[in-house]
C-alpha cells in the first residue's frame, strides 16, 4: 500500500466514525411530546423513544426518597406514575397542584422514569394591587411566589 492509500483509508474510517456518532447522537436527542392519554396508544418502538409529557401534579402524591422523587401526573382524566431519578434539584415551583413537564422514558412496569422536570405555578404571576391612572386595577404584574 502506498502512503496516500493508507492516509485515504484512515481518513475514511475517521469520517465514517464521526458520521455514525453524529447520527447516534441525533437519534438519542430526539424527544417526542405525547399527552398522558396518548401514552396508552404507543406501540412497539415508540415506547422506547425519549418522551415529554405534561400535566398537573396530583396533590398529596409527591413522595421523596433517597435518590428519587415519585409523584402522580394527571391530565385529561388520566394519571401517570412518575419517578424522577436525576441528580439535578427539583424546581422551587414543583409543588402539589403545579403544572409540570417531565422528560424521560417509559419503564416496562408502566412507570415513567423522568430525568428532567420543568414546573410552573399558575398563581405565580398575578396582577399587582392598586389603582391605575384610570382608576381600575393596574395591568402590571408582580412576581409573587406562591
Amino acid at each position: 500500500m502506498t502512503h496516500r492509500t493508507k492516509f485515504g483509508v484512515g481518513a475514511g474510517i475517521i469520517v465514517a466514525a464521526l458520521g455514525w456518532l453524529a447520527w447516534a447522537g441525533l437519534q438519542e436527542s430526539k424527544t417526542y411530546y405525547h399527552t398522558i392519554a396518548e401514552l396508552s396508544t404507543l406501540k412497539g418502538g415508540e415506547v422506547r423513544h425519549r418522551i415529554r409529557v405534561g400535566g398537573d401534579v396530583r396533590p398529596g402524591s409527591i413522595a421523596r426518597y433517597t435518590g428519587r422523587v415519585d409523584f402522580i401526573l394527571q391530565g385529561e382524566g388520566r394519571a401517570l406514575a412518575v419517578s424522577y431519578t436525576a441528580s439535578d434539584p427539583l424546581p422551587d415551583t414543583f409543588v402539589d397542584g403545579s403544572q409540570a413537564l417531565v422528560e424521560g422514558r417509559m419503564a416496562a412496569n408502566g412507570v415513567f422514569v423522568a430525568d428532567r422536570i420543568q414546573a410552573k405555578c399558575a398563581s405565580k404571576y398575578e396582577a399587582a394591587p392598586g389603582p391605575s391612572k384610570t382608576g381600575t386595577a393596574a395591568p402590571a404584574y408582580s412576581n409573587k411566589k406562591s
